[in-house]
């Protein structure tokens, strides 16, 4: 697993969010922003990737790198450290917690849900205990 990945892991809202609810990235000039992406991949199929996989196709596609050359790439990119996603603007600025199960996959709650609150208590879908982390704050404190 990549050092981005988390497992048994719920990371909550940033303490310096202001939104109400989980709100959906909007794209920018037709473009799908790295928020954006980062919410397609993980809402539409939860619990199918890694933060790792994530991180890296949102990357990808934002490079043009062919899906030939995608294996070297992510050795190459995750040669060096990386932002995990407590840095992403799902949780600092759109209101989404990340869940990652005990295989590291992850799923998105938007915050105020009764599964955002089950999990920010430390208790996973299937009961078992989570690791409770917050996003980055966006400004200092």
């Amino acid at each position: 697993m990549e050092r981005v990945d988390y497992v048994n892991t719920f990371i909550a809202v940033a303490p310096d969010s202001t939104a109400p609810t989980g709100i959906v990235p909007p794209e920018r000039g037709g473009k799908p922003t790295v928020a954006s992406r980062t919410w397609e991949l993980i809402a539409t199929e939860p619990y199918r990737y890694t933060s790792g996989d994530v991180i890296f196709t949102v990357f990808a596609e934002r490079a043009g790198i062919p899906d030939a050359d995608r294996p070297a790439a992510r050795e190459e990119y995750y040669g060096i450290g990386r932002p995990c996603l407590r840095s992403s603007d799902l949780g600092k600025r759109y209101g989404w917690g990340v869940h990652a199960d005990a295989d590291g996959r992850v799923a998105v709650y938007p915050i105020g849900s009764p599964e955002y609150q089950a999990l920010e208590a430390g208790t996973g879908p299937t009961g078992e205990a989570l690791t409770v982390t917050r996003a980055m704050r966006s400004k200092r404190a």
